[in-house]
C-alpha cells in the first residue's frame, strides 16, 4: 500500500458547503461508508460526501466520528477545525473481512481438522454465518 493512501482530507467544501472526504485506500473508503458517507465516482476521481439532507449538527457528528475512526487505525486526516478530535474510536474488523479470514485459514491448513474448524464457523447450527445470513434474508423479506 502506498504511503499516500494513508492520507485523507475531510472538510466542508468552500463552494457547495458539502462535507467531503478525499483520499485514502479501500479500507478508508469502507470506514467512511460505514460512518454514513456516500461514495461519489467521477471520471478521474472518487471521493465521499455526507448526505445533503442532514442537519448541521448531524453532519458535524458524523464527520467527527469519521476522523476518530480513521485516526484510530493510523490514517493521517487533515480535518477542518469543526471536525478535528483527539478521540479514537475502535474499529472492528468488518464481517466480510472476518469471513475472508476463514478462506485464508483454509488455505493455510495442513490437516482436515483445521479445515473443519474453519468451516464450523460457517455452518454452526446456533450461531454460524449461514444461520445468521438466513435470519438477515428472512428479516429483509419481512420488511
Amino acid at each position: 500500500m502506498a504511503l499516500a493512501d494513508r492520507f485523507l482530507a475531510l472538510g466542508r467544501d468552500a463552494h457547495s458547503g458539502e462535507v467531503l472526504a478525499r483520499g485514502g485506500d479501500p479500507e478508508a473508503h469502507s470506514i467512511l461508508q460505514r460512518t454514513g458517507f456516500v461514495t461519489v465516482v467521477r471520471l478521474h476521481e472518487t471521493y465521499h460526501r455526507l448526505p445533503i439532507d442532514l442537519d448541521a449538527a448531524e453532519k458535524e457528528r458524523l464527520a467527527t466520528r469519521a476522523v476518530a475512526r480513521l485516526r484510530a487505525v493510523s490514517y493521517h486526516v487533515d480535518a477542518d477545525d469543526a471536525f478535528d478530535t483527539k478521540t479514537r474510536e475502535a474499529h472492528d474488523q468488518p464481517l466480510g473481512s472476518q469471513i475472508a479470514h476463514l478462506a485464508e485459514r483454509i488455505r493455510e491448513a495442513t490437516t482436515s481438522d483445521e479445515v473443519a474448524d474453519a468451516l464450523t464457523e460457517l455452518t454452526a447450527s446456533h450461531d454460524g454465518v449461514l444461520i445468521a445470513l438466513g435470519d438477515v434474508l428472512t428479516a429483509t423479506a419481512a420488511f
